[in-house]
């Protein structure tokens, strides 16, 4: 919540934490606190991840996966948000990542792939120090996350900053 992409991110996509993911609530009270927008993943029929805003007031209910999801509310497309916290199952120091298995994030942010800098959204995953690993060896579709934050550290990656700062 310190950091300058958080302070300055205006439009936020955060998960709903599950039992046994960082709990990411305190940080949607600050978020709101501060006037940002907060939209949280909804799995659609289509096997598609669409992002609707969590309001204080949003009535929650289970997906078909156990997730909660608001009932209603207004969507926006993954390119207009500023950030993007994401729950991690596994993570190396590139930012490659694990996810739940079912390949929503890399769909959904399948745009980045093709771009010269991955900046924006930001994309930031959560996880426990546990949660790491020495390597994951990414698919060709697989979106690597920017920064990764455990409850020790907060781990950018050299590999991924150099390839941030050189055109593809």
């Amino acid at each position: 919540m310190r950091s300058s992409w958080f302070r300055h991110s205006k439009i936020l996509a955060c998960y709903l934490p599950m039992e046994d993911e960082v709990d990411t609530w305190t940080l949607i009270g600050r978020a709101w606190r501060m006037k940002k927008r907060i939209f949280v993943p909804v799995i659609k029929k289509n096997f598609t991840m669409q992002f609707c805003e969590l309001k204080a007031e949003s009535k929650l209910v289970f997906n078909h996966y156990g997730l909660f999801e608001p009932q209603d509310g207004e969507f926006i497309a993954p390119r207009a948000l500023d950030l993007v916290i994401t729950p991690i199952v596994a993570f190396d120091d590139d930012g490659n990542r694990v996810g739940m298995g079912g390949g929503y994030f890399d769909r959904t942010f399948s745009f980045l792939r093709n771009r010269k800098f991955l900046f924006h959204p930001k994309l930031i995953g959560l996880a426990f120090s546990c949660q790491r690993v020495e390597k994951i060896a990414p698919n060709r579709w697989d979106i690597p996350v920017f920064s990764v934050i455990d409850e020790t550290i907060q781990r950018d990656s050299g590999k991924l900053s150099a390839i941030f700062r050189k055109p593809h």
